[in-house]
């Protein structure tokens, strides 16, 4: 059942959507009124949960930021992508008229995060006036706005570069520079944004409550506060003289900070090492760890439990330790996810074939399954093999032969027993689909493998005369299908129906999860030192270890990794390398990899390659497997930054554009 803080985010009352959202967006004019709106604590809740509500619904379709980079392609049709205006960034339809996923102004499905700094503001001077909270209870519910004001800064900043700050709220009687202000520099945002987070922690509490759960606790602001001091201290926001040296502000100095020094930039790394160990151990006191599941597997899945007991465990680690909500491993989740309002999970879901379906229920099989926004070749790539090395780096995995034709043995040989759980049996498919890592077929769908949905085990392929394949029962519609014949199951709880949005199992959306924070350690461990160290490698084997592959030692330093790549794990560039493709895989589909890239500054060399899939209009598996582009992409170094709406540059005089546009 749902909290009441959450109901309260999911469905603010009548009072709040139609009395407070007058008084909390526009600068108020009757200051009579709006102290009334902060008399009593029920009031003051719909406030606090009013600043919440602009958090943005990433697990949404039509707002998510998920589906910039390379991870996702979508469908055929480019007029649907006008809904997934990541996808139209993507397409190369951005634009300073129209910007997408514009948090600054709240234009093209992103959320209006200025409003909701604003409101932030309101309510952390007028919390003081209600009269039946104890001041301990205020206190609290002032350094959770206070994360919030923090972290909507910090989604700015991620955007757009240097921001406009506002610490406090617009008087009614504000004029000139006040209503007019300036762009700050890169680093006094970060400052803020760090300074505000360490002002909230002292009076959070250390965990949520059951009843509570999303609402902003000392784990969230410190983990949240090592990811943003480790985005500081990458190169795109630190030395960053390529992109940016002549980008100037009015006094004609770099808004970036494109002349820090060697040591300058160590200090940041160090900063970012220090908040990572701060979070780190903050979760170890609190009983947050890696994700292991603990229930009984689903019936389809126990013979082979029995079978190969550890793959099938590794297999169930992954395959719900985004979906099984609330887990140990949650740092912090987006609580007010609406099953029913286009999360990620609908799309990506595949329809249940007919031989798997009473009759009676196949008119409602197509609803909440829409099976058309699938993964992108390039993943199949950047997954490992079995022996925690990329395909192309493993001696024993046969990289020019990856495209070629199998068939996977009997059910009944002994054989197979290396493919049981992963792949069918007696299945056509490529030998790329063998010998990969447990998150391969954790995460993706395959032709040839298994999808674990509608309660069921589904042996899948999409080719085209296939139930969810190009032309097969939704041919008609020729959007309604997995574009690149290559699904994403990660968001897929497996217990999820068709049929009516009721029978979906929501979780919350990972914002930051335990994982993510080892990763970060072992890279601001990597880029601080001079060289690689035990701690380092420790580090990423935590989550190597329930990934189910090798240690880093093992595997670069072992008998499979290729000669030219022997030992890479030994020098920090090399360690860079791998900390990078852990991060991809591990993370994958979950909104990390674009933001890595642009603060890596790699993004413009990724994101220029064409979006590749499969051919899943073909119907034998000869034609199917041939690599088709699918989208031509252009991305420059002005991507990485949003424009800002030409409205906001022709009020205020006092504003620059982004570089480019």
């Amino acid at each position: 059942m749902l909290s009441k803080f959450k109901k309260t985010v999911l469905s603010i009352t009548v009072l709040l959507i139609f009395g407070c959202t007058e008084f909390l967006d526009l600068v108020p004019d009757s200051q009579l009124t709006l102290d009334m709106i902060f008399s009593m604590k029920e009031d003051a809740w719909n406030a606090l949960a009013k600043v919440y509500s602009y958090i943005p619904a990433d697990e949404r379709m039509g707002r998510t930021p998920w589906l910039l980079g390379d991870e996702y392609m979508t469908s055929a049709q480019e007029n649907r992508d006008h809904n997934r205006p990541a996808m139209n960034i993507m397409r190369g339809n951005q634009t300073a008229s129209d910007p997408q996923l514009g948090y600054w102004q709240g234009t093209g499905g992103a959320s209006h995060l200025y409003k909701g700094i604003r409101n932030a503001n309101i309510f952390l001077e007028k919390i003081d006036l209600v009269s039946d909270m104890p001041p301990q209870e205020i206190a609290e519910w002032k350094s959770q706005v206070k994360f919030l004001k923090a972290y909507f800064h910090f989604i700015l900043l991620r955007s757009y570069g240097p921001i406009i700050i506002y610490d406090e709220a617009m008087p009614a009687d504000a004029t000139g520079d006040d209503v007019y202000k300036t762009r700050s520099k890169v680093d006094d945002c970060f400052d803020y944004i760090i300074k505000l987070i360490d002002e909230s922690i002292p009076d959070l509490r250390e965990t949520t409550s059951s009843t509570n759960l999303g609402q902003i606790n000392q784990i969230i602001a410190k983990a949240m506060k090592a990811r943003i001091l480790l985005y500081r201290a990458s190169p795109f926001y630190s030395g960053n003289k390529e992109y940016y040296e002549d980008f100037l502000d009015l006094d004609g100095k770099p808004y970036f900070p494109v002349y820090d020094t060697q040591e300058d930039t160590k200090r940041k790394w160090k900063d970012a090492l220090d908040a990572v160990e701060e979070a780190l151990t903050a979760c170890d006191n609190a009983g947050v760890e890696l994700y292991h599941y603990e229930k009984a597997m689903f019936a389809y899945d126990r013979n082979d439990a029995d079978t190969v007991p550890e793959r099938m465990q590794t297999l169930y680690d992954l395959r719900m330790l985004v979906c099984d909500p609330w887990n140990k491993e949650l740092i912090w989740g987006l609580s007010n996810v609406d099953a029913g309002a286009d999360p990620i999970s609908n799309f990506t879901n595949i329809m249940l074939p007919d031989s798997y379906l009473p009759g009676s229920e196949l008119a409602n099989n197509s609803t909440h399954c829409d099976q058309n926004v699938g993964a992108t070749y390039h993943m199949l790539e950047t997954y490992y093999t079995k022996n925690g090395l990329p395909p192309e780096e493993d001696q024993s995995f046969n990289w020019a032969s990856r495209h070629n034709i199998i068939v996977t043995p009997g059910v009944e040989t002994l054989e197979y027993e290396a493919y049981r759980g992963f792949l069918q049996p007696g299945a056509s498919t490529i030998y790329f689909y063998t010998n990969r890592e447990p998150r391969f077929y954790a995460n993706l769908g395959i032709t040839g493998g298994y999808w674990r949905a509608h309660e069921m085990k589904i042996s899948t392929d999409f080719l085209a005369d296939s139930y969810y394949g190009g032309g097969g029962f939704l041919s008609a519609k020729a959007d309604n299908y997995i574009y690149t014949g290559i699904g994403i199951q990660k968001f897929v709880h497996p217990e999820s129906k068709a049929g009516h949005w009721m029978r979906l199992v929501a979780f919350p959306f990972p914002v930051i999860r335990l994982a993510d924070l080892y990763l970060m350690k072992a890279e601001a461990l990597n880029e601080y030192l001079d060289a690689p160290t035990q701690d380092v490698y420790d580090a990423i084997n935590a989550v190597r270890t329930r990934a189910g592959i090798p240690a880093v030692e093992a595997s670069w330093g072992g008998e499979f990794v290729k000669a030219d790549f022997l030992d890479k794990h030994k020098t920090k560039d090399g360690m860079r390398e791998i900390i990078k493709r852990e991060r991809a895989n591990e993370l994958a589909f979950e909104g990390a990899r674009y933001w890595d890239l642009v603060r890596w500054r790699d993004a413009v060399g990724e994101f220029s390659k064409p979006a590749v899939g499969w051919s899943p209009l073909k119907s034998t598996v000869e034609a199917f497997f041939v690599q088709e582009i699918k989208q031509i992409r252009k991305f420059s170094y002005r991507d990485c930054l949003t424009p800002i709406h030409i409205n906001e540059l022709n009020k205020n005089s006092n504003l620059k554009q982004n570089p480019g546009w």
